[in-house]
């Protein structure tokens, strides 16, 4: 099959190539929404600077042929006389490279010509990460006793104590919460797979306020939703499930109310959740276990913020620092 694949090389253009490539993400590797989406921002800038390049030809002219290491190095360059970060470019050049591979693969091209071409070295910033402290100030705000108040409290409370990711919280639905065990059933962000992660007294006690309020306020308007809205564990003022938009907006509220410092998002949150359980003594593989992390490596930057805080601690400390 491949074999006879490979008399096509001239005949399939890049630009539905590059529809098939993301389907074969989503189907077969069941990469993210954001991941496919970002996919398809870098590739389809590729596409359009090559056939730009190439005399202003239509994109859907363009074939695999056409495309050779001085268009990916041109590319590349052009984004950064743009002023494009080298994270950026590294990101670009992995979607290239990815795509061709699977049109190598698959028999669609000859040879992928980013292969040969280095990843643009990035700087390693690590992720901020809240004290203990700011963590307290930012949970223990003073809340109203209505339905809202109650949401808001527990959608914080629970994104500390787990570390899910914003698009994992949004996607629990009422039973994925074990009340009297205290666990969350989680299904991954990334690859689709699930995981259990628990949480302590204090998420505990806001997930039972708000649990209590929900059905009341919403209750009237849940027969109008589809039914994935129904089950959904946080719901919006409006009664559908609450979205990644909104819990940004819930935490920049509480930042603002607990005077920290700009900069905090959901992640950071998931950030302060690993670093606080390696500061107290976690092992860095139940950690990876609790994030859901495919690789040990991806948890491994948690013992750089740790050492970072150890060294802070000595030069605020150390007599002779």
């Amino acid at each position: 099959m491949r074999g006879s694949a490979k008399g096509a090389w001239h005949n399939e253009d890049v630009k539905n190539a590059i529809d098939g490539f993301l389907r074969d993400l989503a189907a077969v590797r069941a990469c993210s929404p954001a991941t496919i989406r970002g996919y398809r921002n870098d590739l389809d800038g590729f596409l359009g600077f090559v056939a730009t390049r190439l005399e202003n030809r239509p994109v859907d002219s363009i074939r695999p042929a056409d495309i050779d290491a001085l268009s990916v190095r041109s590319f590349l360059a052009d984004r950064r006389g743009r002023g494009l970060s080298a994270k950026s470019n590294a990101r670009a050049l992995s979607a290239i490279r990815s795509i061709f591979r699977w049109l190598v693969q698959t028999g669609q091209a000859a040879v992928n010509p980013a292969s040969a071409l280095r990843t643009p070295k990035t700087e390693r910033r690590l992720p901020r990460v809240l004290s203990i402290a700011e963590v307290g100030q930012l949970l223990d705000l003073p809340g109203g006793d209505d339905a809202i108040s109650r949401r808001d409290r527990a959608i914080l409370e629970l994104l500390y104590a787990t570390g899910l990711r914003v698009s994992e919280l949004v996607a629990l639905d009422l039973d994925d919460i074990q009340t009297r065990e205290k666990l969350v059933r989680v299904l991954h962000g990334k690859g689709g797979k699930q995981r259990i992660v628990p949480f302590g007294d204090p998420a505990a006690q806001a997930l039972a306020g708000w649990r209590a309020v929900r059905t009341e306020l919403f209750g009237k308007r849940s027969g109008r939703l589809p039914e994935s809205d129904r089950t959904a564990l946080f719901l919006s003022s409006r009664g559908g499930r609450i979205g990644d938009r909104q819990i940004r907006r819930i935490l920049n509220q509480a930042v603002r109310s607990a005077a920290l410092a700009r900069g905090v998002h959901p992640h950071t949150l998931r950030h302060s959740f690993a670093t606080h359980l390696l500061s107290c003594g976690a092992d860095l593989r139940a950690i990876q276990e609790l994030l859901g992390h495919s690789s040990l490596s991806t948890t491994q930057k948690y013992t750089h913020l740790d050492a970072a805080r150890l060294i802070d601690v000595y030069r605020k400390s150390h007599p002779k620092a």
